[in-house]
């Protein structure tokens, strides 16, 4: 199951909400000792997260299918989603938040609403170092401004009385993303047959303008038009940004590799975009960027 976007948070009796973490979503699957991870498209992660599986195994129920978030949290208890790959050399830990509960001991959850499948999983985590993803007390209002001043990813808000529908994005569920805001220097484009697909933006770091990454949403129809008419007449045959080809697509996808470079437009690096976006990469790259204007002003 999983959540619609949402700019504002639904409000309301019928509604409850929780962090929404920045990490790598994974099923618990438990039978007896054996634990296996499964992520999201189904794939088996358990390799990958030994402690998980490992904090898993010592749960009290026999059987239990779990869905939450894997996170990795710094030393003051900071989530980045960069460091869940390499927390073990990075001062990391890698923890297990849960937030819903499936299956317990043979019996069917789904169609159980959503308080009676949290009470059951509360007890499921009960003295284990699992960690139990908790309503977060007050108004849309008071939850949004915590969270954001806690530098969190976002919110899940969930209908108390929802079931749990496998493999849906359900409204049932509503994310609200509270992102980082930057200004960054346009210097090109993916076309597609109308106008583009992306556009890359970077910074500069003393005279060299380093690629951010690319930039697909955010852009209504009329901001896209706008922004092509003012991109043609910059067009340039030669690419502005000093860290491009990288070596391979990236580990996020994210890289521009000599291939793709091929495909994309340059222009002169004249235009300024106010960018929000989730996280910078290790690399210097924008994890979730979505448009939000150009600064003219800039």
């Amino acid at each position: 199951m999983m959540a619609v976007s949402a700019a504002l948070l639904p409000s309301g009796p019928d509604w409850t909400y929780e962090v929404k973490w920045d990490g790598y979503r994974a099923q618990v699957v438990k039978n007896g000792a054996t634990v296996s991870l499964v992520s999201r498209n189904l794939k088996r992660i358990t390799r990958q997260f030994p402690t998980v599986a490992d904090a898993a195994a010592h749960l009290a129920p026999k059987t239990a299918l779990i869905d939450g978030e894997i996170v990795a949290l710094d030393p003051a208890g900071r989530p980045s989603f960069q460091a869940l790959h390499h927390s073990a050399t990075s001062g990391f830990s890698l923890v297990y938040y849960a937030f819903d509960l499936l299956h317990l001991n043979g019996r069917d959850l789904m169609h159980a609403p959503l308080e009676e499948r949290r009470a059951a999983l509360r007890d499921a985590v009960a003295g284990s170092v699992v960690l139990l993803s908790e309503p977060l007390p007050g108004t849309p209002r008071q939850i949004e401004a915590a969270v954001r001043r806690l530098q969190l990813e976002g919110v899940v808000a969930k209908r108390r009385r929802s079931r749990y529908e496998p493999g849906r994005r359900s409204g049932a569920w509503v994310k609200v993303r509270f992102a980082k805001h930057q200004e960054l220097v346009i210097g090109g484009y993916k076309p597609n047959t109308t106008t583009f697909d992306s556009v890359l933006v970077g910074y500069y770091e003393g005279r060299q303008l380093l690629c951010a990454g690319k930039v697909r949403n955010g852009f209504t129809a009329h901001q896209r038009a706008g922004v092509f008419d003012r991109l043609r007449p910059i067009v340039t045959g030669t690419c502005p940004f000093t860290n491009l080809p990288t070596t391979k697509s990236g580990h996020w996808g994210e890289g521009i590799t000599a291939d793709e470079m091929r495909t994309l437009r340059w222009v002169k690096p004249q235009l300024v975009a106010e960018i929000a976006f989730v996280e910078w990469t290790r690399d210097g790259s924008l994890r979730h960027a979505t448009f939000l204007a150009l600064r003219d002003d800039k």
